[in-house]
Formats: C-alpha cells, sequence, structure tokens
C-alpha cells in the first residue's frame, strides 16, 4: 500500500497530496482537486466525526473468524463496502489516469475483491461513458450512478445505465446544486417525492433496483422510502456540495432510526480503515461507501491497487471485529462504540 500511495502522489501531485491522513485539511477549497468546498468543514467534519468515536475493546470471547459477507439488493459481497461513484479523473486527478482506465480499474479491482463498484457521471461526456463502458464489459457487474439532471438528459443516461446489464442503478441526488453544471448548459436540480416516485417506478419496470445517494436528514429518507427507493445512501458528498455540513455518521443514527429497515441503508464519508467500516456499521449503516482511498489506490496502483485496497480494508475490519467481539457484520450493536448502549 506504501508503494500504490507513494506512485499515486507522484502522479496526482498537483491535486491531491496523498496526505497520511485524507482529513481534508490540506486541500480544502481546492476543487477542481480531491477536497472540499469552501472552507472544506463538510469533508473535515465527515472524517472527524467518524474519528471521534471509539471502540469497545472485548476479548474474552470465541469469535476467531468473523462474517464479513452480505448480501445487497441481492448482490453478492465479500465486505459491505462499496467503491464511491467517481467521475472527472482529468479535472481532479490532472491525468493521473485517463477516465477509461480510471473506471476499468476501479470495477474490475472491485470484483477480483469481491465487492462492487458505483461509477460517476458528469460533464464532459466521457465521465459516464468511460464507467457505463467498464460496467458492460464486465457484464453489469456494479452500480452506475447518474446525476439528477433536468430534461431529457436523465431518461436518455438511465437507459444507457440499464443497457449495460447492471441490476441495480442510483442517483447522486446530493449533486443537485452544482451551480457549474448549470453554466455549462447541464442542468441539475432537486426532485419532489413524486418526481422521485416516478423516476423509481420506471427503473423498477425494467426489473432494476434504484439506490438514491445524498440523504442528510430522517425526513428525506423517509420521503425517498415513501416513494418507493430500494435503498438510501447517507452521503454530504464528500464535502463537495454544501459547505458548512455536519458529517455524515452524526446523522446516520437518526436515518436509520427513520428508516427502520424498510429498506438498506448506507453510508460514506470520511471511511478511511477497516476500524471506520466497523464504527459506521454499529451507527446503523448496511454498507459503506469509500471514495478518496479507492481513486488513490486506482491512480498508484490501477486494478491491483483497488484490489488491494480492499483486502487491506477486509483485514483490518476482521481484526476489528475480533477485538471488540463482533460475530457478524449484518448484527453490530451500537454497544460496539464506547459510551454508546446497544
Amino acid at each position: 500500500m506504501k508503494d500504490i500511495r507513494d506512485n499515486a502522489r507522484q502522479k496526482m501531485k498537483k491535486f491531491c497530496r496523498v496526505c497520511k491522513v485524507c482529513d481534508g485539511r490540506a486541500c480544502a477549497g481546492e476543487i477542481p482537486g480531491m477536497g472540499g468546498l469552501g472552507t472544506g468543514a463538510s469533508f473535515k467534519n465527515n472524517v472527524g466525526t467518524l474519528a471521534a468515536l471509539h471502540l469497545n475493546m472485548h476479548l474474552v470471547h470465541g469469535i476467531t473468524k468473523p462474517e464479513t459477507a452480505i448480501s445487497l439488493l441481492g448482490q453478492p459481497l465479500s465486505l459491505p463496502v462499496l467503491a464511491a461513484p467517481i467521475g472527472g479523473v482529468a479535472v481532479n486527478m490532472d491525468f493521473g489516469v485517463s477516465e477509461e482506465d480510471y473506471n476499468l480499474s476501479v470495477v474490475e479491482g472491485c470484483l477480483e475483491a469481491g465487492t462492487l463498484a458505483c461509477t460517476g457521471d458528469g460533464v464532459p461526456p466521457v465521465i459516464h461513458e468511460s464507467g457505463l463502458a467498464a460496467l458492460t464489459r464486465f457484464e453489469g457487474r456494479g452500480i452506475p450512478f447518474i446525476k439528477p439532471w433536468e430534461g431529457d438528459e436523465l431518461d436518455e443516461k438511465l437507459e444507457k445505465a440499464r443497457d449495460t446489464g447492471c441490476k441495480v442503478l442510483g442517483m447522486d441526488l446530493d449533486a443537485a446544486g452544482l451551480l457549474t453544471l448549470r453554466r455549462r448548459g447541464r442542468p441539475v436540480a432537486p426532485r419532489t417525492p413524486e418526481q422521485l416516485a416516478d423516476i423509481f417506478a420506471k427503473v423498477h419496470g425494467w426489473g432494476i433496483k434504484f439506490i438514491l445517494k445524498g440523504l442528510m436528514s430522517p425526513l428525506d429518507a423517509s420521503l425517498a422510502v415513501e416513494a418507493g427507493v430500494d435503498a438510501v445512501v447517507v452521503s454530504n458528498h464528500g464535502g463537495r456540495a454544501l459547505d458548512h455540513t455536519p458529517g455524515t455518521a452524526s446523522v446516520l443514527p437518526g436515518i436509520a432510526q427513520a428508516v427502520a429497515g424498510r429498506v438498506p441503508v448506507l453510508a460514506d464519508g470520511g471511511v478511511r480503515d477497516g476500524a471506520d467500516v466497523l464504527k459506521m456499521l454499529a451507527l446503523g449503516a448496511d454498507c459503506v461507501l469509500v471514495g478518496r482511498p479507492v481513486a488513490v489506490a486506482a491512480v498508484g496502483g490501477g486494478k491491483e491497487g483497488v484490489a488491494r485496497y480492499f483486502a487491506w480494508l477486509g483485514d483490518q475490519l476482521r481484526q476489528a471485529m475480533i477485538m471488540t467481539g463482533t460475530a457478524d457484520v449484518r448484527e453490530v450493536p451500537r454497544s460496539v462504540l464506547h459510551g454508546l448502549s446497544a
């Protein structure tokens, strides 16, 4: 992993320092780049809120081989972790790799690790086209995410995503306020519950599940569930869409309680190691998405770097589970976290 990170640091040196701790401090406001919007507070809050949680050690037990596999919307995963959708390699990573190579590395590396990649969307067209091409090459084994475009573009891209053969599609609603896209003549916008219901019904008519990403309140999550979504993702777009939002870990428990098991709850934001994955699960997530660390692994080591990163993450997760007496990622009690009851 050190060699992979060192190589990525050279390739991304104008846009990402590949810091020892990726916490948003050194890159605050650096967009384009890998930083958080404005002061970088949202990015920093994601990492800081999660880092402030402590794990309870519990070693008087017989757990030696904890279970890390799950099924998410019918998709088997060796770990409760997905690669988050990231696009715009040329803009945000200074051509450390091409858009096509990046997507192939992430999709194939995830499959080798026994998990799935989410692919991104944006402007120019090569962003989503390269992601969809990678998914098509691997028979739809992944999850394409589409931005909440206005007009015909949304339907057109959903149909292209359908044609990859993927069993699950997603939308990153947390991109709804990106004015840069509107200024470029490609507007995105929020959606009413009725509009969301129409989108979900259309995708369900194809026999495909739908994930909505970018929900940061119990109300939004409940409205999405009532509209017919199949899973929700607690996310503030990596701190890149709105400054001064809370860290995702702080709002996750309330959202998980509001959803109350009706659909899977996923979460991203500040996950850096296997202990962070366990913390998110204890807070109510069923699965976790990881963004920037996967991007570094892909740029620094290609598909092998991505596969190695997930292997490293899995080892850390299993160690954290043994050290906390956690037998199964599908049943992680809140009491795993210091100061919180089950």
